[in-house]
């Protein structure tokens, strides 16, 4: 796999300026989700390096124990409260204004999957009050809420849709990423808040379970809500983590719903090998493309290209900064309390 994180990147001077004051939001990378692990987190100062102003980091998924995610949470909320001089915990929007204007990363976390409320209500709650801005609801395979999306087609269950009000309640953003496109119409249709995919493609550009309908597309953006493309090479095309290809999914997305409805979300992965012996050991969450290959992603280091490239195709300034962070911000004001 190639890296760019030491290569030097030769941007336009409008893409240069532009970013020296964009907001630069990332709305999904995953640390390795070992407790008691944190040789990983100072490689958080790549995602600062690269422009980043805010970071939403996973705690856990469908397939960890969901325990496992309290342990992790309570780690990195910790790390990041000894590391204060670089580093802000969110919990309201002003935090995100105070880490830009102290020159710090803005941190949230984010659960993939509904399994680590326990069939609980309150849960959610609990989380959000920990720093959980959004979740998704089912990792792949189907659970209590709902349908997962490599999994026999199910909709929104009778406990999803009480998840789904009380996530609205208490501000929690709600996320249709890996979910079944049949629970991902139940939710567009219930749903009084902006919803996201938090980190997902367009299927019309490569077919792939994971990937997102036009309809889906469109049903998210007329919630006010937004569709954040994620880097991972195999949802991208074949294997492709080229910083042009990412772009072309954005624009893909742009021209079906317009700048204000498209973001960033780009899944990397700082522990690869951990994602590695995930694939393995867990062969019915992905199909066996996805473990025989080597998984290429887009790296934090490209999202000032991504920017670059936006601009050379006679993109807006203000098209620019709404995908780069703007649309993420403007979510979390209408859904955050």
């Amino acid at each position: 796999m190639g890296s760019v994180t030491n290569r030097e990147i030769v941007l336009e001077e409008a893409s240069r300026a532009l970013l020296a004051d964009a907001l630069v939001w990332d709305n999904h990378q995953c640390m390795p989700l070992r407790p008691e692990d944190t040789s990983f987190l100072p490689q958080l100062q790549r995602c600062k390096t690269a422009g980043c102003d805010v970071v939403s980091l996973n705690i856990s998924f469908d397939a960890v124990p969901w325990e496992n995610g309290i342990q992790l949470v309570a780690t990195m909320r910790h790390w990041l409260k000894q590391h204060s001089d670089d580093y802000i915990l969110v919990e309201t929007i002003r935090d995100i204004e105070r880490a830009r204007s102290e020159n710090k990363l803005a941190v949230t976390f984010d659960i993939e999957g509904g399994v680590a409320l326990v069939d609980h209500l309150p849960m959610v709650q609990f989380y959000y009050d920990l720093g959980v801005r959004w979740m998704l609801f089912a990792y792949n395979l189907n659970n209590s809420l709902g349908g997962g999306c490599n999994d026999e087609p199910a909709g929104l269950t009778d406990f999803g849709r009480q998840v789904l009000r009380e996530m609205e309640r208490v501000g929690m953003v709600v996320c249709c990423s890996h979910t079944s496109h049949e629970t991902v119409m139940d939710m567009m249709e219930m749903a009084e808040n902006p919803v996201i995919f938090s980190h997902s493609n367009p299927a019309a550009l490569k077919a792939h379970y994971r990937n997102v309908k036009d309809e889906a597309i469109k049903a998210c953006a007329n919630t006010g809500g937004v569709i954040a493309i994620n880097g991972i090479g195999e949802f991208l095309g074949d294997n492709d983590d080229r910083t042009e290809t990412m772009v072309r999914h954005i624009d893909y997305c742009v021209q079906l719903v317009g700048a204000d409805h498209v973001a960033i979300g780009t899944d990397y992965c700082f522990d690869q090998q951990e994602l590695v012996e995930f694939l393995e050991q867990n062969p019915d969450v992905f199909d066996d493309k996805m473990r025989a290959e080597g998984l290429r992603m887009v790296k934090p280091e490209q999202i000032p290209e991504i920017a670059d490239h936006l601009l050379r195709m006679n993109y807006s300034e203000q098209d620019v900064r709404n995908i780069l962070g703007e649309n993420h911000l403007r979510v979390a004001r209408a859904v955050w309390k």
